[in-house]
């Protein structure tokens, strides 16, 4: 999977989500997607990395202790 493909995946998600709000106006996008994405992602990638929160950091090029912080907040710890 490409990062474009990825792309399109949120685009599709996004459309579904325009659809199901049948006119009711949006708000607070940018946070939903944030959310939705981010955990999942830090779950994966800690598993992938044996729960080891080093690898996990590299493997997603951020700092260890910025790792820490979304785990504690995505309750994650």
């Amino acid at each position: 999977m490409s990062q474009h493909d990825l792309g399109q995946y949120v685009i599709s998600a996004l459309e579904q989500y325009f659809r199901d709000l049948d006119g009711e106006k949006p708000g607070a996008i940018y946070d939903m997607v944030l959310k939705s994405v981010e955990k999942p992602m830090l779950e994966l990638v800690l598993a992938k990395a044996g729960r080891n929160q080093t690898v996990a950091a590299e493997m997603l090029g951020i700092n260890r202790n910025t790792l820490r912080k979304k785990l504690t907040e995505h309750q994650l710890m």
